[in-house]
């Protein structure tokens, strides 16, 4: 017969050779639906000197590209809207995609199913998915919940959808919805992509070619950010930049995005029907730090459920990026970062507590 031993006996105490049981994590969704929830675990308590600064009251818009002029048959037209994408990546490193083409209602619609998803019952998203990095489909809590010391206010599910498309089983709706999406998605950044090479002075398909963007790596991160008792002392994700090159990301009518701009935090309400663009530490590490990602945080509110849908970008998982020979041939200017395979970098970020800049300084100078 299975005894118990007493608390404080030896048999209770935790031996010395074994590693400590991992966390069992509710999910964020949950916690905030507690009956009476009046104050936030101190677990999800960020220090208020790291990540609370004050927010800029600037009034300079962050710049908006028009989808419909970088594609152009107008050479000028193109030419003028290539100048404003590169000036938008080297000055802000995120922008507004207005007249892309994908439907409104399409937005709405992978907005709602991610919505549904997050609905289901408990039991239900634990049992989708892996825990590695490289799992095609995760659901989950904070960031990184096995490492991260401090948690996020935020649920999550990411699922791969190229080279390889990946969904889970229910929603029923969702896999044709993400089809759909993430196929228009896909075209809309490619060609984004192909200006930001040749604002950077390169070929039209230098990096879709040599970073073999048929077969990039594509992904949906949809995030929840359920009320905060104590929106103050939390966040939905501290600063970080992206991996890859380009993330487009949709959200539903609720601000939270705040991005770094001069040194301070700048609040983003994207315009309706539009995507918010940013460039990520790929673009940064082949344009040898001419266009640099962009630090940005999610923080939370106390009243409204936020979601957001990011979908980043990025080579195939086994090219290896480094600064373009044309940008480091200049006198002067030698390669400031390490060549580095895209499947290990993102391990390597992804595997990690997430720190701002860490993992991009990492490789910077070869280091």
């Amino acid at each position: 017969m299975a005894t118990t031993a007493p608390t404080g006996s030896p048999l209770s105490q935790p031996s010395l050779t074994q590693p400590p049981p991992p966390r069992k994590l509710t999910t964020v969704k949950v916690l905030s639906e507690s009956p009476g929830l009046s104050s936030i675990p101190s677990i999800y308590t960020f220090p208020k000197q790291t990540y609370h600064e004050p927010v800029s009251d600037t009034k300079e818009p962050i710049p908006t590209i028009d989808f419909s002029l970088l594609t152009s048959s107008h050479p000028d037209q193109r030419s003028k809207t290539i100048r404003e994408l590169g000036i938008a990546c080297r000055d802000w490193g995120f922008f507004m995609v207005t007249n892309h083409g994908v439907p409104e209602r399409m937005m709405k619609a992978i907005i709602e199913v991610c919505r549904e998803f997050f609905e289901l019952p408990e039991e239900e998203k634990r049992g989708i998915g892996g825990k590695h990095v490289l799992d095609p489909i995760r659901s989950g809590t904070s960031f990184n919940e096995s490492v991260d010391e401090i948690l996020c206010w935020r649920d999550y599910v990411k699922i791969f959808q190229h080279p390889e498309f990946h969904s889970p089983n229910k929603p029923p709706s969702f896999r044709e919805i993400a089809l759909e999406y993430s196929k228009r998605v896909r075209l809309v950044a490619r060609e984004i992509i192909r200006g930001i090479s040749e604002s950077l002075g390169l070929e039209k398909d230098y990096i879709d070619e040599t970073l073999n963007l048929e077969n990039g790596l594509q992904l949906i991160a949809a995030n929840l950010y359920p009320p905060c008792p104590q929106p103050e002392l939390a966040m939905g994700l501290p600063p970080h930049s992206d991996h890859g090159l380009l993330t487009l990301l949709i959200q539903n009518q609720i601000g939270g995005l705040q991005v770094q701009h001069k040194g301070k935090w700048v609040n983003i309400d994207p315009i309706p029907n539009s995507f918010l663009a940013n460039i990520g530490d790929h673009i940064e590490i082949l344009s040898n730090g001419k266009y640099k990602s962009v630090l940005h945080r999610a923080v939370v509110n106390n009243r409204d459920v936020r979601i957001s849908i990011a979908v980043p970008h990025g080579p195939a998982l086994d090219a290896i990026v480094s600064p373009a020979p044309k940008l480091v041939e200049i006198v002067g200017n030698p390669p400031a970062y390490g060549a580095m395979k895209y499947k290990e970098y993102l391990e390597l970020q992804q595997g990690s507590m997430l720190n701002g800049k860490s993992s991009l300084e990492r490789i910077r100078n070869g280091v």
